[in-house]
């Protein structure tokens, strides 16, 4: 898809810090990316390499003891890090939204369906009943689940169906970006294809961006646009596709792509997958 050459995101330099009882542990260490209209960057690397903790910076969700402690994050041009929290609640899921690794835990287990899209709905403008309903049914609609679900408990869905929710809650607003979590790692490899080639149909019907974060490189060339590679913190490469998949030029990214199993070629006794 063509892309405006503006950013739709900027981050500058940013760095997070969870605070402990000695010195201070930077969990991301200067980091700088964009992200254009209509794009999706993926973001891989090892667990615990600081992913979660960007994605979670980008819509101000750190709680103490996490700190940004330095940098910028800029959406259209405006510095989300000086945004009261009224402007904050209002610019979440408006403009940007996020799809969190576990639907059955980022879901609320008491309330059904419905009533999750009307509390979400309600946060963001006065609405009626019948608006809210209706709405709940496009958006179920969209994302391939029956309307009459909406009345349903997060319990009684299966686990791609969860996520179908929540990918539908996350666009329910028309936002921008889409940050997605490690979105489809508690799902069979048939669902997770099923849950990407929904977010691609989607992100060409709506023309939202997307920063999908995971640790499977695999899963994420089939979706992304470019791709960074994060080790320690820090962002050690960022190409596209292309040159990520083809050519890389970290060891940690090759050693990444080596460590990738390859099932196609004969087997040897005593060799290992690859």
């Amino acid at each position: 898809m063509k892309q405006n050459n503006t950013p739709l995101l900027q981050v500058k330099d940013l760095r997070v810090e969870y605070l402990t009882a000695g010195d201070p542990f930077a969990a991301v260490q200067d980091v700088s990316f964009d992200i254009h209209q209509n794009e999706v960057l993926g973001l891989a690397g090892e667990s615990g390499c600081g992913k979660s903790t960007i994605a979670y910076a980008l819509m101000r969700l750190h709680k103490p003891p996490a700190l940004i402690r330095s940098g910028d994050i800029r959406f259209e041009g405006r510095s989300i890090l000086t945004f009261d929290a009224e402007r904050l609640r209002a610019w979440r899921w408006s403009e940007v939204s996020m799809v969190f690794q576990s639907a059955m835990n980022s879901l609320n287990p008491v309330m059904s369906i419905l009533g999750q899209f009307s509390d979400m709905l309600k946060a963001h403008g006065k609405i009626s009943r019948g608006e809210i309903i209706a709405r709940t049914a496009e958006m179920l609609n969209m994302v391939g689940i029956p309307a009459e679900r909406m009345h349903a408990y997060p319990h009684q869905l299966s686990g791609g169906m969860r996520q179908r929710v929540a990918l539908a809650l996350a666009l329910t607003l028309r936002p921008k970006l889409i940050v997605m979590d490690e979105p489809t790692t508690a799902l069979d490899v048939v669902v997770q294809r099923e849950i990407l080639q929904e977010v691609l149909r989607l992100r060409e019907e709506l023309g939202f961006s997307v920063l999908f974060i995971t640790h499977d490189l695999a899963l994420m060339a089939q979706i992304s646009d470019r791709i960074g590679i994060m080790k320690g913190g820090e962002i050690v490469e960022i190409g596209t596709t292309e040159q990520i998949v083809t050519n890389p030029q970290h060891d940690y990214t090759r050693a990444l792509w080596s460590a990738m199993p390859v099932l196609e070629q004969p087997k040897e006794a005593g060799a290992n997958v690859r």
